[in-house]
């Protein structure tokens, strides 16, 4: 969209308010409303000032001054406020003009330019499969004398003798029973209904919503595939409308991977393709699962790269509590087709040329979305150049459930980091492949690893609950 058509939107929808908005290091969004009379085409080519200092892992209070550059093709009208308003996804610039090296939005951008200078192909189409809890209730808290957190759910399983105001009406979700059972056991069906007509509103092309496995409100919506960049502005877009959309039906949605103990946790499935122009290049009748032998070296430099891009792609202390085996986590470094317990999928129904892809099931929605995205692609070109062969290197393909495999055989398997330090510790040694082409840049990965590190050590230091069972009474 020109500046002119955004300009003429503002008009033509009777906007009030204009919301710039960039997302920080750790994925989170944020937004400074200009009045809708006070932005002009200067507004998009000279942007919008902000304090840098204030970001946390952004810059220091000497050169705190940053500017918002608005991107006009990434436009939407705000669903939830009063006052009519636009969405405008911005990238980040030093005063002087510099693209800043540690905006996400760029580094995503910089991804796909060095795809169409490596000669590769021209796309990188991303499709995210982002799960998340709607739960009724959430209360936690951490300080010197007190660890808890408690949520709550009507649907949940520990709610079957819950005493309520007219009676439990029963029809609970069991425990990793929850995948697509009908209403009443699905109580949600309108409330996710809501969430797709809000998300097609804001541009979303929509192709499915259901219930999840896990019991208490697990819920999954997909939408389709865009371009790296477009994709993450997509998931961005999509978890603000379904934060916003479970708080206006008066409960509260998370993408926290593991907030119940004892269930499935939620990930991210991250499908993903390279095409030149119009053409599909992971396809080839008659490979492993109609792959070309283009896709299998891209999975190649996933798996090879997966211990360092887990600390982008999974990168909190809850992360490592959904990747442990038994609750469908895809915590095996392998490689298979239709094989849900492998860290990378091929999907093989109904799947045609252009939709065939690779899908990587390890990440999670704690990921900045550019910044897991990029790495992702950057892994799966450095297997494309080095022609990295998944299963020369013993990543498989494993077309057994890897679950019911012997000891002797599971300890043949790779498995992923156990913890968050542990593929830190993986990334500062493994990140060449992430500053080909100046996409990331070493500064950026060494502050990244500073402040990962300092996030898992407030974790480690506190005092758990669970140490009070095990260590109180010695």
């Amino acid at each position: 969209m020109s500046v002119n058509a955004v300009l003429e939107l503002i008009q033509e929808k009777h906007i009030q308010y204009v919301d710039f908005r960039f997302v920080d290091l750790m994925g989170r969004t944020h937004h400074i409303s200009l009045p809708a009379t006070e932005v002009d085409e200067g507004t998009f080519e000279n942007g919008v000032a902000f304090d840098g200092s204030s970001i946390a892992g952004f810059r220091g209070i000497e050169e705190s001054d940053m500017v918002m550059m608005p991107d006009a093709d990434s436009v939407y009208v705000d669903p939830f406020t009063a006052h009519p308003t636009l969405i405008v996804m911005c990238n980040i610039y030093t005063p002087d003009g510099v693209r800043y090296d540690r905006d996400p939005r760029s580094i995503a951008q910089k991804a796909e330019e060095y795809l169409q200078t490596s000669g590769v192909g021209t796309d990188a189409y991303f499709a995210p499969e982002s799960e998340f809890f709607i739960f009724d209730d959430v209360r936690y808290e951490s300080t010197m004398n007190s660890s808890s957190f408690y949520v709550d759910s009507e649907e949940a399983s520990w709610n079957t003798n819950r005493k309520e105001e007219g009676g439990n009406l029963g029809f609970k979700v069991h425990t990793k029973g929850g995948y697509v059972p009908v209403a009443p056991v699905d109580s949600q069906q309108d409330l996710r209904s809501e969430m797709c007509r809000l998300l097609q509103e804001a541009g979303l092309r929509i192709e499915r919503h259901h219930h999840e496995v896990a019991t208490a409100g697990q819920g999954e919506i997909n939408f389709r595939f865009d371009s790296l960049t477009r994709t993450a502005d997509n998931l961005m877009k999509y978890k603000y409308i379904v934060h916003n959309t479970a708080r206006q039906f008066g409960k509260v949605a998370t993408f926290m991977p593991k907030p119940l103990f004892g269930d499935n946790g939620s990930g991210m499935h991250v499908h993903q393709s390279i095409f030149n122009g119009d053409t599909p290049l992971f396809y080839e009748q008659g490979g492993y699962a109609n792959m070309s032998e283009m896709a299998l070296h891209y999975i190649g430099g996933i798996l090879h790269h997966a211990p360092a891009l887990i600390a982008l792609t999974n990168p909190s202390t809850n992360s490592f509590k959904r990747l442990v085996p038994g609750y469908e986590a895809p915590v095996n470094l392998v490689f298979s087709k239709g094989n849900r317990s492998a860290a990378v999928r091929i999907p093989v129904a109904a799947v045609t040329p252009k939709g065939c892809r690779v899908e990587f099931r390890t990440p999670d929605s704690t990921a900045n979305p550019y910044l897991a995205f990029a790495a992702m692609l950057m892994a799966g070109l450095d297997g494309i150049k080095r022609r990295l062969d998944p299963t020369a290197l013993g990543y498989g393909p494993y077309d057994r459930n890897i679950y019911e495999l012997s000891d002797a055989e599971k300890r043949e398997i790779r498995s992923v980091p156990a913890t968050l330090e542990e593929s830190l510790d993986a990334l500062e040694a493994d990140c060449e492949f992430l500053v080909e082409g100046g996409v990331f840049t070493k500064e950026f990965i060494d502050n990244y690893l500073q402040v990962k590190r300092a996030e898992a050590k407030s974790v480690a230091i506190r005092i758990h609950p669970q140490e009070y069972s095990l260590y109180f009474d010695c």
